[in-house]
């Protein structure tokens, strides 16, 4: 039986700060490093085969601070295949190179594009334009904020992802690990769960907080 773990990353220092992010590559705060420290804590037993991460720098930062608690004796290294650091990060070493878990970062599980609201702040925002049309912006499924995404939008680029990269390594009975965004896992869920429109815009996915689903007989499954 095969695991799958969804991390939201720690919060980051603009979610401390109330401000719209996206694809701004933020780091996490001191709390957020405190949260992925508590998340590494409550997966430390997993035996990871690979980890997915975006390529934004929270969700790497959530990834690895988890992983320093795992009790695995494999190292985490980032994945480069191109230029001089896909050639120069060879491993020489066929102990070294076989005890290792890969770590694939891919913008696919990047957080959702808030366009021209990055980097404003949400309150701020709302006495602007009004709670209820920010509120359509953050919340709804096919709404896009100005020259963003809507979650409709997010899920056209994960869920393939997800099926085309992700699934397979569970098929072959590998434990992955994903960190990545709110939204990035809320339209992932929503996959796996079989969530509608509806059922998806009530779906909460706090930060540093595990996500733990199985996967066996063609199903996944959260796990018990």
């Amino acid at each position: 039986m095969a695991k799958l773990i969804l991390i939201r990353h720690g919060q980051s220092v603009w979610n401390k700060k109330n401000v719209f992010t996206g694809w701004v590559d933020v780091p996490l705060s001191r709390e957020g490093v405190d949260e992925a420290l508590r998340a590494g804590e409550q997966i430390s037993d997993i035996e990871f085969d690979v980890i997915y991460t975006s390529v934004q720098i929270r969700a790497i930062e959530t990834a690895m601070i988890a992983m320093a608690s795992n009790k695995s004796t494999k190292t985490p290294v980032v994945q480069h295949t191109e230029g001089k650091m896909g050639e120069w990060t060879t491993i020489y070493n066929e102990a070294m190179s076989s005890n290792i878990i890969p770590v694939y970062r891919d913008w696919h599980l990047n957080e959702r594009y808030y366009g021209e609201l990055q980097g404003k702040n949400k309150a701020e925002t709302a006495a602007v334009y009004g709670d209820e049309q920010v509120h359509i912006w953050r919340r709804s499924y096919d709404v896009a904020p100005p020259n963003g995404e809507c979650l409709k939008d997010t899920a056209e680029r994960t869920i393939p992802f997800f099926t085309e990269n992700i699934l397979p390594q569970l098929e072959a009975g590998k434990n992955v690990l994903i960190s990545a965004h709110g939204n990035s896992l809320r339209s992932i869920v929503m996959h796996i769960d079989g969530l509608n429109e509806e059922e998806i815009l009530k779906l909460e996915i706090p930060t540093g907080i595990p996500i733990f689903f199985e996967y066996a007989n063609g199903k996944i499954n959260r796990a018990k």
